[in-house]
């Protein structure tokens, strides 16, 4: 894994209401820098918007525990995963997200750049992240929990350390 995150574009896209109609929503492109740069940033990845471990534990347990987050200084959570803009979109909307930020890496650039991108064609998902977590402070990867078994195809998905509870552990440690 880096000591930095990567320096790519996402292209996100975000509520414009001088565009009118039933979908005012207009493309803009984040860089790295702008999420990163001079903050103190909670980033968890995950396979999958809408899949079973990700909507029922990963993110709403990160939704829960935002206000502790905070207290330990986290100046934003982020849920990244190799989706597009509309499914994270949609996904925030069916979870009741309220502060966990939805990063879609569509293209998977970032994820292959963190060297957590991975084959999961077995269950017909085609190339994903891999589940971990990381503490990123002013663009430095600072600490990284990443699950065990990572590989291509992998027959389980493990969740043991990514969670929102290890990394606030370590965060109230420090």
């Amino acid at each position: 894994m880096p000591t930095h995150v990567p320096n790519v574009t996402f292209m996100t896209r975000v509520r414009d209401e001088s565009i009118g109609g039933d979908n005012p929503f207009k493309w803009l492109p984040v860089t790295s820098d702008d999420l990163f740069k001079g903050k103190k940033v909670v980033l968890f990845a995950l396979p999958g918007a809408f899949t079973p471990t990700c909507s029922t534990s990963h993110l709403p347990r990160y939704e829960e525990l935002y206000d502790e987050f905070k207290e330990q200084g986290i100046d934003e959570i982020i849920c990244l995963s190799v989706n597009d803009a509309f499914v994270m979109y949609q996904w925030g909307l069916s979870q009741n997200r309220k502060n966990v930020y939805l990063l879609p890496d569509g293209s998977g650039k970032f994820t292959r750049q963190m060297g957590a991108l991975v084959d999961k064609d077995n269950v017909g998902f085609g190339m994903r992240s891999w589940r971990y977590s990381m503490l990123v402070e002013d663009t430095k990867i600072t600490k990284m929990f990443s699950e065990e078994s990572f590989s291509d195809n992998c027959p389980t998905d493990p969740f043991e350390v990514s969670d929102a509870d290890t990394m606030l552990n370590y965060l109230k440690a420090r």
